[in-house]
Formats: structure tokens, sequence, C-alpha cells
């Protein structure tokens, strides 16, 4: 049987990708010459990507890119990238042979399974760890700075960003970027799409570097001592992704109160259709007060917000006493209680971040939310399935989906009181396709199932192992890598890790966080029969 899909084409397209993905490796480098470490696992990791990337783009020279070739490609180049980006971790923790020391020997990121999986939460913008011990003093600048940058990269979409800079993309980018884009579609802001590539990485690299000055600001001032221009690059390379990765072993916790509110607008901000901000920051402001998407989102912020700063507020956020095998002892839970519980800035703060950073799927953590009751955990656990806007780069199911399915219900209750009435589902004054309709609940209901079978799936192969977690805990890592979340609850909460699940479980979780951030479809597309025959 003759393949439909020119696969040498995509291969030759991952091949470029690769090729330019050294670029990015520099920023390491800079920062191990001004740390005084070591450049190798850099450098190295630019000789490979080169080579590799040449080889595949010689196997088809002018490839001519078709809409299965482009599905075929961007699969192939989120998993080749995070491959990539694993090898830094590696070099780092073994030396190259005949060349260099170990630089980290006792780094977990030394096996390879846990530096994929390190590598691609970063890509994927997931935020989920296998670092036991976070710090920059044990794994060193460079290396924890790459950590930062593969979220960054990842965050807008590498596919995205090739299409913005690489001419050889610009024809069939369109395709491209709509089989990579979070959420049903990708809004054309120019005639080329290119220039709405360049656009959207514009507004996203402008809102980094404001970030950065923000906090970095905080250090100049005087008001937050660890909030150096290091931390701020860092917290500003994982703020926009919506990925959380941080440099402190505490998260957003080590730093101060006014680090936390700066860092909220920012995770607000990354949660929105970027097309829609560029359509306010280039002369149409009411476009985002008029967006029924924008506003629902914010609705959703609000309402949840709401419930978890009266917890917290009034007690009620937090367990009486800490269960065993938390990450927190009980003097831990009587300090967050005393510093939260009838006082309204701290319950508000705390209460507004998490939401936030949980809803957005950013994963940061002002504080250990694992000491919260069970109320409160599972209205942070109901915001992962709500996710950010479309055309953000935020996670899980996405608030325009929610927002058309309700209304969708709301027709069918009406048409079956008016059975007559022809009352079509419409979004920002417009009439949805009903196959636009179709495919949402589609897509839900894929989602929610493979999260069932894939929590059921952890549970099973933790208890294989001898790791005992709970339903709870399982659901949580599902719906935290699946939805490109980060840090679910239990063992795997704010101030936990992934490193004691075996390897068959991590390798699971690589492959959920990899479906994930393609939103599932673009993935079970390559496997069926119907889309390689001819």
């Amino acid at each position: 049987m003759k393949l439909r899909v020119d696969y040498r084409a995509s291969l030759s397209l991952v091949g470029t990708v690769l090729k330019y993905l050294a670029v990015p490796l520099l920023l390491p480098v800079g920062v191990a010459l001004a740390y005084g470490e070591t450049v190798v696992p850099f450098l190295a990791t630019m000789l490979v990507t080169v080579a590799v990337g040449v080889g595949f783009e010689r196997l088809r020279p002018d490839p001519d890119l078709g809409p299965r070739e482009g599905f075929l490609m961007v699969g192939l180049t989120w998993l080749a990238v995070a491959a990539v980006g694993a090898l830094p971790y590696l070099v780092a923790a073994h030396g190259v042979p005949f060349a260099t020391e170990p630089i980290a020997p006792t780094s977990t990121l030394g096996n390879p399974v846990n530096a994929v999986f390190e590598s691609t939460s970063g890509f994927t913008t997931t935020g989920a760890t296998v670092l036991g011990e976070i710090s920059v003093e044990k794994h060193g600048y460079a290396i924890m700075i790459w950590r930062q940058l593969t979220q960054w990269l990842g965050g807008m979409g590498i596919v995205v960003l090739a299409v913005a800079i690489l001419p050889e993309l610009s024809v069939g980018g369109a395709q491209l970027m709509d089989a990579e884009a979070p959420g049903p579609g990708i809004e054309k802001l120019t005639p080329r799409i290119a220039e709405t590539a360049r656009a959207l990485w514009v507004a996203y690299l402008g809102f980094t570097a404001l970030e950065i000055l923000l906090l970095y600001g905080l250090f100049v001032a005087g008001v937050d001592a660890n909030m150096t221009l290091y931390n701020a690059v860092a917290h500003g390379l994982t703020t926009m992704p919506t990925g959380g990765f941080s440099p402190e072993a505490r998260s957003i916790e080590a730093f101060s109160a006014a680090a936390q509110w700066i860092i909220v607008p920012f995770m607000i901000v990354a949660g929105t259709n970027f097309a829609l901000i560029w359509r306010g920051l280039t002369g149409d402001p009411k476009r985002l007060t008029d967006d029924s998407e924008f506003r629902f989102y914010l609705g959703a912020l609000a309402a949840l917000t709401a419930v978890v700063a009266l917890l917290l507020f009034t007690g009620a956020g937090f367990v009486t006493a800490a269960p065993a095998g938390r990450t927190f002892d009980a003097a831990y839970l009587a300090d967050a209680r005393s510093a939260i519980v009838t006082e309204v800035e701290p319950s508000l703060r705390h209460a507004t971040f998490q939401v936030v950073s949980i809803m957005t799927t950013t994963g940061y953590a002002s504080l250990d939310f694992d000491a919260w009751s069970p109320p409160a955990q599972y209205v942070l656990l109901f915001a992962m399935f709500i996710g950010g806007s479309a055309g953000s780069t935020g996670g899980a199911i996405k608030v325009v989906r929610w927002y058309v399915i309700l209304k969708s219900i709301r027709r069918e209750l009406y048409t079956t009181a008016h059975p007559k009435a022809v009352r079509p589902v419409r979004l920002g004054g417009r009439a949805l396709d009903e196959r636009a309709i179709r495919g949402i609940y589609v897509f839900t209901v894929l989602y929610l199932v493979l999260f069932f079978v894939s929590t059921g799936l952890l549970f099973f192969d933790s208890g294989r192992i001898g790791y005992e977690i709970s339903v709870l805990e399982s659901m949580s890592a599902v719906a935290a890598t699946l939805g490109n979340v980060g840090p679910g609850f239990g063992v795997v909460g704010p101030m936990g890790s992934y490193i004691e699940f075996s390897s068959t479980g991590k390798l699971f979780m690589v492959v959920l966080m990899w479906v994930g951030r393609l939103e599932i479809l673009p993935i079970l597309v390559l496997l069926t029969p119907e889309y390689w025959r001819r």
C-alpha cells in the first residue's frame, strides 16, 4: 500500500526547526559564562541539534507541505524538541565522554526518563517536575535558565515561532499554526500568516520584558531582596507561557506579597487570547470589553476566587491537622492559618493567585495549597478543567468551549419548550456553524474520557510498584499533565514532585503532556488508517 503522506517532507521541516533550535541555546551559554559555569552541555547540544537538523533537512530539500504533512510535522516537532531539550540535563549529569567531568552527578536528571519528562514538561509549559530539590546551587544557573527557557519557547508555540522567522514555512503556515495553536482556531491578524505569527510573538515578548522590569524593580527599590535580576528573568520566562517552572523550591511563596500581586495580572494576560490582546493594543480596545469569551473568562476567575477567598478568610479553607504523607508539618499549617484566617489581604491574595495560576494552567504556588481543606482543593481541581482562552498560552479544555457548551445547552432547553423555534448559538454576535459546535463536544468528551482512563492506568501502575497514592492524587496528576497545569495535590502538590512514579508512569505522563499541548485531535488523527492510506 502506497502512503498518502509524504513523511520525508514532514521530517525535512522538523529538521529545519531543530537546526534553528541551536540559537536559543546561546542564552544559557551566556549565563554559564557570567556565573563561571561550564558551557559544555549547551555547546554539545547545539552541535547535536544542528547535525540532526541538517540531516533531516536533506531528506526532502524542497518539501511540499500539504494538510497531512502539516499534522505529522507538528506532532513530530514537539517530540523532537523535547528530546533535544533533555540533552543539556543529561550532559550536565554525566559529562561528555573523554572530555568533561559530571557537573551535577547526583542530579535526578541524569536518568534519561527523568530528563525527557522535565524537558517535555518545559516545552509543553506543563510545569510538572521530577526535581525533588529545586535550587540553582545544586543544578547550576545555566541549567536552570535553560529549564525556564524551554517553557518560554513552548508557550506561544515552537511552530508559530518557526512560521514567524523562517520563510520556508510561510507557505502552509496557516495550517501549521492551526494544528499547533491551543484552542478551536487562530485568528488571522494580517493578510500574511507569517506577519500574524510575528505579531503574536511581538506581544508575547513585550509582556515578558515588562514583567521582568517590574519584578526586578522590586529588588532595586529594596522591596524584595530575593527578586534578583536572575529570578526576575526566570519568572518572566515562565509566567507568560503559563509554565510555572521556578528556580525556587517554594515557588512564588519565596517572594514578597508585592511580587505575587505583580505576577497575577501577567498570568491573566497569558490566559487571554493573544489575538484579542493585539487588537486591543493596536487601536481597538473595545474588542476586549465586547468579547463574550473574555468576559466569561474574567467572570469565572472572579467567581472561583470569591469562593476560595471566603473559605480561607473563615478558616474553612484549611485542614485542621496535617495529614500523614503531606509535604508540610503542623508548624507550617499553624503559621499559614494564623497569617491568613480573618485577614482580608492575605486571604484575597492567595485565593486570587492560586485560582488564576491553576485556571490559566500556570502552576505557580504562593503557598502550599496542599494544606487546604477538600472544599478549597475541589475548587482548584475544577479550575484545572476550565483553562484559559483560545489563542492563549493556557492549557486544559479552554473557556470558549465551556462557554459554547453552556450556550448550546441553553439553546436546547429553549427549543424543547418551543419546538418550531430556530435559535442558533452565537459567539461574539456571529452564529456558530453546527459542525463547530459538534467538534467542541467531541473534543470535550474525548478529553474527559482520556482523563478518566488515564487516571485508572496511572493509579494501577503506581500500585504495581508499591507506590501508594490516593485516587485524588492520581486524578490531579493526570489533570495536571493532560491539561498542562503542573502541580496537583498530595505527592504531586506544589512543593512536591513526580520523581517517585515509575519510569512507565512518567513516560505515560510525557505522552499526556504531548497530547494535551496539541489538544488531542491532531495526535489522534495520526493514529487513524484513513490518514495514511492513499
